[in-house]
């Protein structure tokens, strides 16, 4: 048996990718650049940190980085690891295994995506991981999962037919379950209403704070889609419970900022954090309640530093946030294989 890790369990390190399509960035790539720089110094504080760029991008990545984030030379179409990585996983001998899932560009958007398409196994190959690969379309950010057999998704991503159209929702359960270990998988209906280029992924609209708890997005504004979006989604989470029968509780980060950047108008959710050795890092984006939103996230994780950083705009304009950029390499347990 296989067990997806939890996000806040040990990290052996935290691995991104440099920004590269200009189509998808235009003119704000060089803030984009500037934005992948400080979140990857931000977390190499606390743990280490390695950033994946075109041979020819590489030195100018090394140039943003601090000295503690390795930059390495690798083939990429762009930044978004959390969907083309590798997905880890542990077996029942503490063995890590890298888990490559197809991906098709979130239901051919954007082209060519070969490089990422081939970034799993390519990753985890020269880091010298095993690698089983699973014939069904998954980004790491459709998902999340309490580390003991509860994962959480979005209705409207997995059943995408733009993903795997073939197959029921029974069969994705089985296949979640047969390949991370999941014995509950608990669907919510919605991701968020302008999220069009994820079809609605589950790391803008909820993530677990610890076994038995999960977090979720809201929008306290009436005049919002998302209002009701996010509210059939706390609704659809009451009462759920995990893998052990256990009732999980939810709480709601009530704000869902909306920012105009680069002509564009985007939604920055709060809940597009990433959770590492010693911190949480937050998205944010100038909005009042930034602090108060960032507050309320840091108190599910007391043993964490908050680290709000102001990125939360352009990535969002790319198509996500500190989550989708970044990829955690669980810690192996001392004396036991990768």
């Amino acid at each position: 048996m296989t067990r997806l890790p939890a996000e806040w369990e040990p990290h052996e390190r935290t691995v991104m990718c440099w920004p590269t399509r200009t189509d998808l960035w235009g003119p704000l790539l060089d803030r984009a650049e500037h934005a992948h720089a400080d979140v990857a110094n931000a977390i190499a504080a606390f743990e280490p940190v390695t950033m994946l760029a075109p041979a020819h991008l590489a030195e100018r990545a090394a140039r943003h980085c601090a000295s503690g984030v390795d930059v390495d030379e690798f083939p990429i179409d762009d930044s978004w690891f959390r969907d083309t990585g590798p997905i880890y996983v542990v077996d029942d001998d503490g063995r890590r295994v890298a888990t490559d899932w197809e991906f098709n560009g979130w239901g051919d958007k954007f082209d060519p995506y070969d490089n990422d398409a081939a970034a799993a196994r390519r990753f985890a190959t020269l880091a010298g991981h095993p690698v089983h690969s699973i014939d069904m379309v998954l980004e790491g950010g459709a998902i999340t999962s309490d580390g003991d057999g509860t994962i959480v998704t979005t209705t409207q991503c997995l059943m995408h037919p733009n993903r795997n159209p073939s197959m029921t929702k029974s069969q994705i359960e089985r296949t979640l379950s047969d390949e991370l270990g999941a014995d509950r998988v608990i669907w919510l209906p919605y991701g968020l209403s302008l999220d069009g280029d994820t079809d609605g992924h589950v790391d803008n609209v909820a993530a677990f704070a610890g076994r038995g708890r999960l977090v979720l997005q809201g929008c306290n504004d009436a005049d919002e889609a998302d209002r009701a979006r996010m509210d059939i989604n706390r609704r659809s989470a009451a009462g759920a419970s995990d893998a052990d029968g256990n009732r999980i509780a939810t709480l709601v980060v009530p704000v869902l900022p909306f920012v105009e950047v680069g002509g564009r108008r985007v939604a920055v959710p709060y809940l597009n954090y990433y959770v590492g050795n010693g911190f949480v890092a937050v998205p944010t984006s100038g909005h009042d309640a930034d602090d108060d939103m960032v507050a309320l996230i840091a108190e599910q994780y007391p043993h964490r530093t908050a680290l709000a950083i102001d990125v939360g705009a352009v990535l969002a304009f790319g198509g996500g946030g500190i989550h989708c950029i970044t990829q955690q390499l669980p810690a192996v347990t001392p004396g036991r294989p990768n």
